[in-house]
């Protein structure tokens, strides 16, 4: 790029604004991000329409046809034409009505975002219309098409190829459509729960195949219901309703509150959390719902601290989460992004107090409580039996009435223990008394022995450690003025001499240093510059990883040469000027582990009578789509295509292994896992820590000499590992040491 040898000539380029149609497609991207805000703006149209059944149809997941229909008030004739246009809506006049919006949606945008982002057509009826209407839309949101159409009083909203106005995007949504899917599912659960006296029910059909029933309610008008009628009824059996406890003394100071702050009673908590034994949790965060007044949306903060308090009494687990907030609408900003998930609370240290100090409350009942039968055990003959626990517990009478056996033992203990330290003192001052001077002479070397300054040092010593100075402990190794009559001695020392030939040659010496001077003129020439600059130390494990992943590549190993091995237990190797120390455990076993992740087929356990699963509609799917990935975890099922969903996969068999066994709450594990990953073989957390085991055990231990190829082949083997920075245990298994180069400069 060339640069303006002086002032640019040309005019300023002038500011214009940009045109309504390109404004139009820029903010709608932003609207509608994906399937899953798409579904929920359609939702809740449905939903402030008033209705009381909304069906969402879906073909190919989405990608293909979103179809929503209810049984709303429809929309009437005189507002077809601002239906689909930008910031026209029926919820608000002015920006002042914020404050008292009810509904869920007043930004007036949703509709005509899809607009420009797919193809529109809205079928619709009104109470006061004797027939429907059928309009389609254009990219711009105006009518290019408006027919009579017969149907019911509601209205039905179709979006055809979402995105497909957006080429990158759209190649992206069809890619990833699964995981949108089971992102929209998520989204649409909250609705199911919240929407009280609302039958909402979900269908997606597949190609030219069968609708299948992905989620569906039955209009109850209890939270409860909603909740046993997505997730079912073993789930409920879970849970304990929320109860609101003021929030206590310590919690307050903790989130610097002051006693007139608590007096406000500005929030209502209300919902349900499962139960904090082992067990009954859930493996990921998967079923967590928070609602403001409400309106679904993801506090960070509130979702943060109940997932941490209930992590103090099942660390290994996540709870199942309904919690609805009610606050004055005063209090809450809800217009903070698009989507409204995003909301600011006034207050909200306040309300992160209640919500700890009653989380701590319920759980403080419900945690870790274990009856024990306290009945008395009796013989054979009918006679109580006194157990041994308690015989321990009472004291002894002979202890109790001879004490005087007590202290004789306290000071038997007491006397070994000034023996042995009267030994180390003694030994140390025959060591301190006599400092050896060597002073090289040509007929010898020549041995002072010097006298002990003082005595009163190690007086005092005494006295501050508590010794006695009494008769046991010798003369010697208290009093030390006798050694400073010892006279100086002068001891001949007769050394015999050796004398050895080197080889020495002018010429080979004057080729060494010339290499030498051209290398660093080398290295002078190049720029040279630290790569690794992480300091072995725990605090600094990311840094020092980062550098070695962006440093060194997996064919790098291979190249890296063996100086050998330090304490038994590390690997120095070097790379060019570099030196690497790697722990030869660590990394044998990451190798073990990865090669067990990828090869290992667990055997199964067959079932006498094949089990019923708990899954949702969609959880079946992906269990089904992903069959081998489950045999290959040792899980097998049976699936009855003619059964009803929810009921067409049963287990069959259970993988085992040694001591461990598994259960159904590794399959919802895995299923939450490749939801997120579709396709991808992975393994249940309890797998992985038994291979974890395994490979441990297995691999050259700290402590094992090793030859120069077998610590060749451990490096070899970590350029074959996808990621051989440290064990599943966390121990880091190479870091950088020094610089050959930066050494040499210094």
């Amino acid at each position: 790029m060339e640069q303006a040898e002086g002032p640019s000539t040309e005019l300023a380029k002038v500011i214009k604004p940009i045109d309504r149609r390109s404004v139009h497609q820029i903010c709608s991207g932003q609207v509608v991000l994906s399937l899953s805000s798409a579904v929920k703006e359609l939702v809740e149209n449905s939903v402030d329409a008033g209705a009381t059944n909304i069906d969402l149809r879906l073909k190919d997941y989405g990608a293909d046809l979103i179809e929503v229909s209810d049984n709303g008030c429809g929309v009437e004739e005189e507002n077809f034409e601002g239906l689909t246009l930008k910031h026209h809506t029926s919820k608000i006049q002015e920006f002042a009505d914020l404050t008292q919006v009810e509904t869920f949606g007043f930004r007036g945008e949703a509709l005509s975002s899809l607009c420009a982002l797919s193809d529109i057509t809205i079928s619709t009826c009104h109470s006061s219309a004797k027939v429907g209407t059928r309009l389609v839309f254009d990219h711009n949101g105006k009518i290019i098409q408006k027919t009579p159409y017969p149907r019911p009083r509601g209205t039905t909203v179709s979006v055809q190829q979402l995105f497909y106005t957006l080429p990158v995007r759209h190649k992206e949504f069809q890619r990833n459509i699964k995981k949108e899917f089971a992102k929209m599912v998520h989204v649409l659960h909250a609705y199911c729960i919240v929407s009280s006296g609302i039958r909402i029910s979900c269908t997606n059909q597949v190609g030219q195949g069968r609708r299948q029933p992905v989620v569906g309610t039955s209009g109850s008008s209890n939270i409860r219901d909603n909740i046993g009628s997505v997730f079912g009824q073993k789930q409920l059996q879970s849970l304990i309703p929320f109860v609101q406890l003021p929030p206590s003394d310590t919690i307050c100071e903790e989130f610097g509150l002051s006693c007139s702050d608590t007096l406000q009673n500005q929030f209502c908590i209300s919902g349900f959390i499962s139960h904090c034994t082992h067990g009954v949790g859930r493996s990921s965060t998967d079923r967590q719902f928070f609602f403001i007044n409400w309106r679904p949306c993801d506090p960070a903060k509130v979702s943060r601290l109940v997932n941490e308090v209930y992590h103090m009494y099942n660390r290994h687990q996540y709870p199942f989460v309904v919690l609805n907030v009610s606050v004055d609408s005063r209090c809450v900003d809800i217009n903070v992004t698009p989507d409204k998930r995003q909301i600011f609370l006034q207050e909200e240290k306040l309300l992160l107090a209640v919500l700890k100090t009653s989380l701590i409350g319920m759980f403080n009942g419900d945690a870790s409580s274990l009856n024990v039968s306290q009945q008395p055990l009796v013989d054979v003959e009918g006679h109580v039996i006194k157990p041994q626990w308690a015989e321990m517990a009472s004291p002894l009478p002979e202890k109790q009435g001879n004490p005087t056996l007590l202290r004789t033992r306290g000071e038997e203990k007491r006397a070994e223990k000034m023996e042995s330290r009267e030994k180390l003192l003694e030994t140390g001052r025959r060591f301190s008394d006599m400092e050896c001077h060597l002073d090289q002479e040509d007929s010898g070397c020549k041995f002072k022995v010097l006298p002990q300054p003082t005595h009163l040092s190690n007086t005092k010593r005494f006295k501050k450690e508590g010794i006695p100075l009494n008769s046991d402990i010798p003369q010697e190794s208290v009093n030390t003025q006798n050694n400073s009559s010892v006279p100086q001695v002068d001891v001949a020392v007769e050394i015999n001499k050796k004398i050895v030939p080197l080889d020495f040659s002018m010429s080979s010496l004057a080729k060494r240093i010339k290499q030498l001077h051209h290398r660093q003129q080398h290295r002078e020439g190049e720029q040279n510059y630290r790569r690794f600059r992480a300091k072995i130390c725990p605090g600094e494990n990311q840094a020092a990883e980062e550098e070695l992943k962006k440093e060194i590549s997996k064919t790098m190993f291979a190249e890296m040469e063996v100086i050998g091995q330090f304490n038994l237990g590390f690997i120095i190797t070097k790379l060019d000027a570099d030196i690497f120390i790697v722990d030869q455990h660590a990394t044998d076993e990451k190798y073990n582990f990865e090669m067990l992740q990828q090869h290992t087929v667990l055997q199964g356990q067959r079932l006498i009578i094949p089990q019923t699963l708990n899954l949702t509609a969609v959880n079946e799917a992906i269990l089904i789509e992903n069959l081998e990935i489950f045999r290959k975890n040792g899980f097998d099922f049976v699936i009855d295509e003619s059964a009803p969903v929810t009921e067409k996969a049963k287990l069959i068999s259970l993988p085992t292994s040694k001591n461990w066994t598994f259960g159904p709450q590794d399959i919802d594990e895995l299923i939450f896992m490749l939801s997120d990953s579709p396709g991808v073989m992975c393994r249940p957390s309890r797998v992985r820590q038994m291979f974890a085991s395994r490979a441990c055990r297995k691999s050259v231990m700290i402590g094992t000499a090793l030859n120069t190829s077998e610590m060749k082949k451990l490096i070899t083997h970590m350029g074959e590992m996808d990621h051989p920075w440290n064990c599943p245990h966390g121990r880091p298994t190479m870091r950088h040491i020094a610089n050959m180069d930066v050494i040499s400069q210094n």
